[in-house]
């Protein structure tokens, strides 16, 4: 099982931009990796998902404004989100699927078995 840590979350103003990342201590190369977020008083949501062959996934409503990549030499996943809007603002989870080898990123909670602490994002008006 890989650990998983977020880094990069912190207090922007709207139209900002930040960039996450999430290290694994081990290969993630063929697992899906997904970003998800969750607001307080809401349900944890898939924001950005990516399949071990760079399919992705994107909420509709960060789909222009965010981009999820991978590096698996590194053993690393990033999140660039720009334009940032107050209603981004969430606590980001980094997450691995169970299961190897999916062709299509997985968006649900339960497809997902490791999981970060999670990082701070917070975007002011």
């Amino acid at each position: 099982q890989v650990q998983l840590v977020e880094s990069g979350g912190g207090l922007v103003q709207a139209g900002g931009s930040l960039r996450l990342s999430c290290a694994a201590s081990g290969r993630i190369s063929e697992y899906a990796m997904g970003w998800f977020r969750q607001a307080p008083g809401k349900e944890r949501e898939c924001v950005a998902a990516i399949a071990w062959n760079i399919n992705k996934y994107y909420l509709d409503s960060v789909r222009a404004r965010f981009t999820i990549s991978r590096d698996n030499a590194e053993n690393t996943v990033y999140l660039q989100m720009n334009s940032l809007k107050p209603e981004d603002t969430a606590i980001y989870y980094c997450a691995a699927d169970v299961s190897r080898w999916r062709s299509v990123a997985p968006t649900k909670l339960d497809e997902y078995g490791q999981w970060g602490q999670g990082t701070q994002v917070t975007v002011s008006s």
